[in-house]
């Protein structure tokens, strides 16, 4: 599906919702369910619309990340695991394809049901669909699955399970989850939920398993091998249940998925050009540009390929802990934004090449326009207009620089925003009226190239303000204890956003959440107005309510100067072995976590 399609989806969803309203209409069995609407690919399909059909199996991916691992399971809170790992081992009841919005199809499940209202959703699973040590999948490990997860999982999983009145099961291969809440989401989160075995855990402690052992699942790869906190290794699983499923046909085409992992970044590159890795994502415009001119490349053996995408920009940056001060004030906030010299430091680390990210869903139909807030935002906002940050309602625009390193006028800005809240430069150092100095830690990860360079450049601005700012680098495993139990002042940030945000919202900014430890709210946003937006989102019954809803949340996101925008990553930039090759269509959500392993293959042709 296009990019046009809220447009389109919007003449299906009023029909839709007009047969709705009526409560006619019967639930029956589907093969996929959308949203809004109906699902684009019909019952019959053959495969995605972005793989290969025909892609020939073989071959391996490397793949490389900064940092470490301590722990082999991606579904609780403790421990830091390789990101891949969820997406490559694991398998749920329906899945995403990646160039619809809001759109699943049937995976273990072989059909949805759901009542007109999205108040209970019914799933009967595949007969054929098996755990990777060949056992069947059951009902039991089911609802097993969604207890656990709800009740012991990450955070990302618990809020789910508070919302389920009934869990029961109603068949062989069937079971229904009836909702305490209105929310047409739900029914796709459902589908959505992680599958693990039961009887794996009988007598086992699932939340401290560590590297003791993997969560079985159900997908093509299993962990091969492992060389603690160095390296991980995924086979593919000859005997996989799936593989004939068009949903998975052209797709898991490799036969081993491995990740090695690095200290520092440049290290890493290093060693791509050395050929030990084969897969390698590239995040800066500049060294795309300049830096692969080596011999591997000018041979022809390493091919670079970018991926467009439509999804929205989502938020990277510098995030500001608000539960601390002086970062509980908006003018602070406002100042460091004012400090942030973006226009003479993306040149500076990028040439200039990546432009700034401008809203929580800059580059899509979700974000907030120009200007002040449309009738019907403002329709929503209004009960929350006292508490709203300045500009949300008017219009906020992120500070814009003059280009130079100076950047005077924007800190002359800053300084009075500073002064109004109570500091005064004192002897060439910025105090509060306890005469505390404004000291302030950015946490890192080591490994972090491009936010060295650029807390170097903004610490020599903040300095002409009196402030000291200063990066703390630390190992993956106390960046992940420190982000856990929101230990810092500020640190590196970044949420990817889709084209259908829903329930994950509350936890990247919803009040229940912000002093939560383990919350993906880092920056401790605690805003009425946020959470009846995200709410409003979760009610809307056709796509211009909730494309409206997703604008006035972004518009309280972005005038709550939380964080401190870089450039968005307006498309994938991929640099590969030669053998590893693309489809050459991409879905509308370009480059996400498991395409490269999902639809490319490897090839000596």
């Amino acid at each position: 599906m296009g990019p046009d399609f809220f447009q389109r989806a919007t003449a299906v969803g009023t029909f839709i919702v007009a047969i709705l309203g009526s409560l006619t209409a019967p639930a029956h069995s589907e093969h996929g369910i959308a949203m809004y609407g109906t699902p684009a690919l019909p019952p019959d399909f053959v495969s995605l619309p972005y793989s290969n059909p025909d892609a020939p199996k073989g071959g391996r991916a490397v793949f490389g990340s900064v940092g470490s691992f301590d722990s082999l399971n991606p579904f609780v809170l403790k421990g830091n695991v390789p990101w891949q790992l969820r997406y490559w081992a694991y398998e749920t009841l329906l899945a995403r394809s990646w160039d619809e919005p809001f759109t699943l199809y049937g995976l273990l499940a072989e059909s949805v049901e759901t009542a007109p209202d999205r108040s209970w959703v019914e799933f009967t699973l595949r007969e054929e669909a098996r755990f990777s040590d060949g056992s069947p999948v059951t009902i039991e490990d089911v609802i097993w699955s969604y207890e656990t997860l709800g009740t012991q999982g990450h955070l990302r999983y618990r809020g789910f399970w508070s919302k389920i009145d009934t869990i029961e099961q109603t068949g062989t291969r069937s079971l229904r989850l009836t909702f305490n809440q209105a929310d047409r989401e739900l029914v796709l989160i459902a589908g959505l939920r992680p599958i693990l075995k039961k009887a794996q855990w009988e007598g086992k402690d699932f939340v401290n398993s560590g590297l003791s052992e993997a969560p079985i699942g159900t997908a093509a790869y299993v962990v091969d091998k492992v060389d603690a906190g160095r390296s991980l290794t995924l086979r593919r699983n000859p005997d996989y249940w799936g593989h004939n499923l068009p949903f998975r046909r052209g797709t898991q085409n490799f036969d081993e998925l491995r990740v090695e992992f690095f200290g520092d970044g440049d290290v890493l590159f290093e060693a791509f050009k050395a050929g030990e890795l084969t897969v390698l994502r590239e995040f800066n415009a500049r060294a795309w540009n300049t830096n692969y001119d080596f011999p591997a490349a000018q041979a022809g053996d390493v091919i670079k390929t970018e991926i467009p995408h439509d999804r929205p920009s989502g938020m990277t940056g510098l995030v500001m802990n608000t539960r601390r001060a002086p970062f509980d004030d908006w003018r602070v906030r406002e100042a460091m934004l004012l400090a942030f010299n973006f226009e003479f430091i993306t040149d500076t680390v990028t040439g200039g090449a990546q432009t700034r990210i401008t809203s929580y869903f800059s580059n899509s139909q979700l974000a907030m326009q120009a200007g002040p807030a449309s009738e019907a935002e403002r329709a929503l906002l209004q009960p929350f207009a006292q508490d709203l940050p300045p500009g949300t309602l008017e219009g906020y625009v992120l500070p814009e620089g003059d280009g130079t390193s100076r950047n005077r006028a924007n800190l002359r800005r800053a300084m009075a925003l500073l002064q109004e809240a109570g500091w005064q430069v004192v002897d060439g150092r910025l105090q509060n009226s306890a005469g505390a100095p404004f000291d302030v830690t950015v946490l890192l990860r080591q490994g972090a190239t491009d936010y060295k360079a650029i807390i170097e450049l903004y610490a020599a601005a903040l300095k002409r303000l009196g402030i000291s700012l200063r990066a703390e680098l630390v190992d993956s495993a106390q960046f992940a204890a420190r982000e856990t139990e929101l230990d810092f002042d500020m640190m590196t940030f970044r949420r990817d956003l889709s084209l259908s945000p829903g329930n994950e919202q509350r936890l990247y900014w919803g009040s229940a959440v912000a002093d939560t430890p383990g919350t993906r709210n880092l920056m401790g946003a605690s805003s009425p107005a946020i959470d009846a937006m995200i709410d409003r989102m979760l009610t809307a019954e056709d796509p211009e309510s909730f494309r409206t809803a997703a604008r006035a949340l972004d518009r309280v996101l972005t005038a709550g100067r939380y964080v401190i925008p870089i450039w968005q990553f307006d498309i994938g930039r991929v640099a590969h072995d030669r053998r590893i090759h693309t489809p050459g269509v991409y879905p509308i959500y370009g480059d996400r976590p498991g395409l490269i392993a999902d639809t490319w293959w490897y090839s000596e042709d």
